[in-house]
């Protein structure tokens, strides 16, 4: 998910989030009825005498679980990227900022590689290479770099003074 805001007179702030399906509340509405169904099933197969059932059923609880902690995890990504007629900052993180970089505008360089199936997208200043987007999907980052490219485009086109 692409979201531009403009916060100061020419200045921009983009803020750069993967997609999910599900938010907070529906997914753990989600996996308490996954969660549910899968006991529900495991007990009753318990009193029929199936007793190797419930503990499968715990331990396929435990890898869904796994697998539903680390996708929350994946998904509460967030990159921030401001740009103004003086700086580029990107920041980097989830509920915790992780990664900071800031550089003078007129050092920084949009950079984009295209590999077999996809694109990435560098700011690249003094040597050094900031990778930007790398969760979202093609269309997302042809996205991302026509929305740059305006703002770079009007930031440029702005008289000094």
């Amino acid at each position: 998910m692409i979201k531009v805001d403009t916060f100061k007179e020419n200045a921009f702030l983009i803020e750069l989030m993967p997609n999910h399906s599900l938010s907070g509340f529906q997914r753990i509405a989600f996996f308490i009825i996954l969660f549910g169904t899968c006991l529900v099933i495991g007990i009753f197969f318990f009193f029929m005498g199936a007793t190797l059932v419930l503990p499968f059923a715990g331990l396929e609880i435990m890898l869904v679980s796994i697998g539903f902690y680390l996708n929350f995890k994946w998904s509460r990504q967030k990159e921030l990227i401001s740009i103004s007629p003086e700086l580029v900052k990107v920041e980097k993180g989830s509920l915790i900022k992780n990664f900071e970089w800031e550089e003078f505008r007129a050092f920084v360089k949009l950079d984009v590689q295209y590999n077999d199936k996809s694109k990435d997208l560098y700011f690249v200043s003094k040597g050094k290479k900031i990778k930007i987007g790398d969760f979202l999907n093609n269309d997302e980052k042809d996205s991302l770099i026509t929305e740059l490219t305006n703002i770079i485009q009007k930031l440029n086109s702005i008289v000094p003074g």
